[in-house]
């Protein structure tokens, strides 16, 4: 069981604070929680949270010790958004994280990583109304405001509010299958998958019903092993291809194309993980082709072979 700690800095986001717990906490095998989440301030005092109330935790940051999964959330401490600094207890807190942890910062929490040293030279990302500042205060991080969520590794940064979600069933979901994160997107009732690379920056979220791809979406989804074709998503909206296109780009962020690829890698996963199917037959009913094709998808999207994905998070 990985141990992930939150470390709430004063002023903390609340809605950024409770993600990792409810996400991570929901995480079952088995009916058995995979992570033992904990929470915690940079020292013993209770942490102001944004919108006018404290909290007081049950732990100090002594937890930070043998932390396998540290998650900063959005805060509002002016050392690190206004100065590029860190108070020093926050520098004493930071100092008591493991090497060999990961560091995932929800939103501005990336403002702490940046005066941690963390993020220089790394890509990264964070709410974008507040890029102009951190490239200000961090001008040697890589920074991409466009995006949802950046993993590079053993860092892991979010935009704000709803793709700290995104991010952490994103770790869910590389640590312990589709199956896993699936079930805690259920719970949290929450799409189970936005990629990474969507754009922040969705034009029309709340389309009338009339002119939505939404129902064409739904369609797409019962019928991934077969031929689909931008023209034929559009014929089934009734629109033509051009407003198809941008009206769905509108909604999703995406485009047809690139959700439509990943919605199939994503059925391709489940299958290698649930069913003994063949390969071949996983490749054919996600809509992928071929066993080589699957392969490279699968190579390109979560860096492992088919059969290797299958002996890591297979149920059977």
């Amino acid at each position: 069981m990985q141990r992930v700690v939150v470390l709430a800095v004063s002023e903390v986001v609340g809605y950024d604070l409770n993600i990792t717990p409810l996400v991570f906490g929901a995480a079952r095998q088995d009916g058995e929680p995979v992570y033992d989440v904990r929470v915690c301030g940079v020292d013993d005092r209770p942490v102001r949270v944004s919108y006018g109330y404290e909290a007081r935790f049950e732990h100090g940051p002594e937890v930070l010790d043998d932390a396998d999964i540290v998650v900063i959330p959005g805060t509002r401490d002016v050392s690190p958004r206004r100065h590029g600094t860190m108070s020093p207890e926050l520098a004493a807190a930071m100092t008591r994280i493991p090497s060999s942890a990961r560091l995932v910062s929800i939103c501005t929490g990336a403002f702490v990583l940046g005066a941690a040293g963390v993020l220089d030279g790394r890509r990264a990302t964070t709410h974008w109304a507040h890029a102009a500042d951190f490239r200000r205060l961090y001008p040697g991080v890589d920074l991409d405001e466009n995006v949802l969520f950046v993993d590079d590794g053993d860092v892991l940064t979010s935009a704000g509010l709803a793709a700290g979600t995104d991010l952490c069933l994103h770790i869910v979901r590389s640590d312990h299958g589709s199956a896993v994160a699936n079930h805690v997107a259920r719970y949290c009732v929450v799409p189970p998958w936005r990629d990474g690379g969507q754009s922040q920056f969705i034009e029309q979220p709340l389309p009338d019903s009339e002119g939505s791809t939404a129902a064409t979406r739904a369609w797409v989804l019962e019928r991934l092993g077969e031929p689909l074709d931008l023209a034929t998503l559009a014929r089934h909206a009734g629109m033509s291809v051009r407003t198809f296109s941008r009206r769905f780009r509108a909604e999703t962020g995406e485009s047809p194309r690139a959700w439509l690829n990943q919605q199939r890698i994503l059925h391709a996963r489940h299958l290698l993980e649930t069913t003994d199917l063949p390969v071949e037959r996983v490749a054919a009913e996600s809509g992928l082709g071929s066993a080589a094709s699957l392969r490279q998808h699968l190579n390109s999207a979560i860096g492992v072979a088919p059969l290797a994905y299958r002996r890591t998070f297979s149920r059977r």
